[in-house]
């Protein structure tokens, strides 16, 4: 008998079970279980699972981001009418291209219009320390390097997404502690030179079994010098070189062939793809 409910703490190590049966593409959704233990109260959102008898066989976290976890296509079905009560609270759709598809079919004609809408992104993975040489200067940052980074931090943000996180309701000051936080956790890495930042990279989750990297970015006066090939090499050999985690990973738009090529050159390789609806 097939039963669709909210989870909650006592449902935290199943949940975490079935992330796990994918744990590279799922690092998001096992981060946040790990990190909320399923509690609303920390989670900002719920997450809801599908049952099959007593057997978990599917999830969905639902918050600022929707993520469908080890759905097919056919399970998101029953994730719609929760879906569409929480679209006022949910900033992006992010999954497995074919699930994040099927889920907008039904979903659509009930759903504000996308701002964005990527629905072809490679997601790629790295396990092994990359042959080519790292920058020597990409380190962890520090707090004394905030008023330097945050700016970088919100240019990235304004040219990846198409709109700046200091057009929230908090004027940016909810963007400004989670740089700060991200700091704090050492998983905040870049380089500079007198006129700033010049890559950086972040780490945005973690769990036993991947890092997924976010926020890559190279000013772009210093474009052109293979500076994120030398910077994501130091990022890559710094999660795995200090045991942060055994695998970094991260997903990118199609349509960025220098991206996609300093990723290859660095040694990422796809092992899926994944679609992104942003509101």
């Amino acid at each position: 008998m097939s039963q669709v409910r909210v989870l909650g703490p006592a449902d935290r190590d199943r949940f975490i079970a079935l992330a796990e049966q994918e744990p590279v593409v799922n690092v998001f959704a096992d981060y946040r279980a790990r990190l909320t233990n399923l509690d609303e109260r920390w989670l900002g959102g719920q997450v809801w699972g599908r049952f099959d008898g007593e057997e978990l066989v599917a999830g969905c976290h639902l918050g600022a981001n929707l993520v469908p976890v080890q759905c097919t296509p056919d399970d998101v079905g029953a994730f719609v009418e929760v879906a569409l009560r929480r679209r006022s609270s949910v900033g992006t759709i992010v999954g497995p291209s074919d699930v994040v598809t099927s889920l907008w079919s039904l979903v659509e004609s009930r759903w504000a219009r996308p701002r964005e809408v990527r629905m072809c992104q490679p997601h790629l993975e790295i396990a092994h320390v990359p042959t080519v040489a790292a920058a020597t200067d990409v380190r962890p940052t520090t707090q004394r390097d905030l008023e330097v980074l945050y700016p970088a931090c919100v240019a990235m943000y304004t040219e990846e997404v198409g709109v700046s996180p200091e057009n929230d309701a908090g004027g940016g000051d909810l963007y400004r502690a989670r740089v700060q936080q991200l700091i704090g956790r050492g998983w905040s890495m870049a380089s500079f030179d007198d006129r700033g930042v010049v890559f950086k990279a972040e780490v945005a989750c973690v769990t036993p079994y991947a890092a997924q990297v976010q926020g890559v970015w190279v000013r772009p006066d210093r474009r052109g010098e293979g500076l994120a090939v030398s910077g994501m090499s130091a990022v890559v050999a710094h999660v795995l070189g200090s045991g942060m985690a055994p695998v970094v990973s991260l997903y990118v738009n199609e349509w960025n062939s220098a991206a996609r090529a300093a990723y290859a050159r660095v040694g990422f390789e796809q092992t899926a793809t994944f679609a992104t609806l942003m509101f």
